[in-house]
């Protein structure tokens, strides 16, 4: 029985990337392959895999999701989308002083040029960690010089259109002009995340051009990224985790491409968690992969049996989460600590601006 602690490190702060480099395709790349360690470059990679390969990555597109206002009461509150509902209604987290109860009204405000635009939000309910909300009435602010501007908007389309792009509680500073395009990736296609599937950030129209030119081949699932990612795990016996649930894609011509890329004899590799978690959920219960629109709460951690991919491309990821826990499910837990202490002690760059890791299975048990 895997306990939390199991899965701790120290990672010096400094570590924690705030900044994307330059280029995309700077970054470093560890390639762990059992127990071995070799220490790459992103540019590597089409020398590491081989012609008939496919990398499968996830095109959702990041939103502006996270928005400012305050309760009825004045106190000031952060709010961080994680979904439109089928309803209408948005489901979200609220950071503040003291939570909001159902029936209450809150007040988020966004900028519009010279004006100050709000809306008003009724609390509906609390789901965990979440509040689900629905608009309630719009009313404009007046600007400087007293002119009010006339406002109609869904509570959805209010948080996509004055929100912020929501970079990670771990990035110490206010998103500028630069993450509006690197804390997206450069296929990104179908808006729903709030926050990037940090692996694919790695990939410019350069580096996928010298991929395609070496025989490997590509495709696309969809999952949007739910600010659950970063919720930590609270429980110390892991196995009574609840997953949070993400919306996912896996369509039949992604199923057929895999098909073809295995029967010529070449191998899958997921770029990041989110491809993991999807293409693996598509294949449960049986094993097949097929098809898959629906949501997963899979909760991958060593003992888990991968029928989908062979490789996995992943950022490195934070202590006691549990993406480091999918990727010891993979890799084996000794040999993906011993790695991680390995890029700490050569100070590569971690979490969402970081670097990367290049990941084969483990043959053996994966404690």
């Amino acid at each position: 029985m895997s306990q939390l602690s199991d899965y701790h490190f120290d990672l010096p702060p400094e570590l924690i990337a705030q900044t994307p480099l330059k280029r995309r395709s700077d970054g470093r790349l560890l390639c762990l392959s059992g127990a071995t360690c070799e220490h790459k470059a992103i540019c590597d990679l089409p020398s590491q895999l081989k012609r008939g390969d496919r990398l499968v990555f996830n095109d959702t597109k990041v939103i502006p999701a996270r928005v400012y206002g305050h309760k009825a009461s004045g106190g000031k509150l952060e709010l961080m989308l994680e979904r439109v509902t089928d309803r209408g209604t948005v489901l979200a987290k609220i950071r503040c002083s003291k939570s909001p109860k159902p029936d209450s009204l809150i007040t988020l405000v966004g900028h519009d040029g010279d004006f100050n635009v709000s809306i008003t939000a009724k609390v509906i309910t609390r789901q965990a960690d979440l509040f689900e909300l629905q608009e309630a009435v719009s009313e404009p602010d007046k600007d400087s010089v007293g002119q009010s501007l006339t406002h109609s908007i869904t509570l959805g389309d209010f948080i996509a259109k004055y929100g912020d792009i929501p970079l990670p509680p771990y990035i110490e500073r206010k998103p500028d002009s630069d993450d509006l395009e690197r804390y997206q990736t450069v296929f990104a296609q179908t808006s729903g995340a709030v926050a990037a599937p940090t692996a694919g950030l790695h990939f410019d129209d350069e580096l996928l051009a010298q991929l395609a030119a070496a025989g490997i081949d590509r495709s696309f699932i969809t999952l949007h990224v739910g600010a659950g990612t970063f919720q930590p795990v609270r429980v110390d016996n892991i196995e009574e985790h609840e997953m949070h649930a993400e919306r996912v894609d896996v369509s039949q011509q992604c199923v057929d491409e895999i098909e073809s890329t295995r029967a010529a004899g070449g191998r899958i590799i997921a770029v990041g968690t989110t491809c993991v978690r999807s293409l693996e959920a598509a294949a449960q219960p049986t094993g097949q992969l097929s098809a898959f629109k629906g949501e997963t709460q899979l909760f991958v951690t060593p003992g888990f049996t991968f029928n989908v991919i062979d490789a996995m491309l992943t950022n490195f990821h934070l202590p006691e989460s549990t993406l480091l826990m999918l990727v010891s499910a993979f890799a084996g837990k000794h040999n993906t600590l011993a790695a991680y202490q390995q890029a700490v002690a050569m100070r590569y760059r971690f979490f969402s601006y970081g670097d990367a890791m290049l990941v084969w299975p483990h043959s053996g048990p994966t404690v």
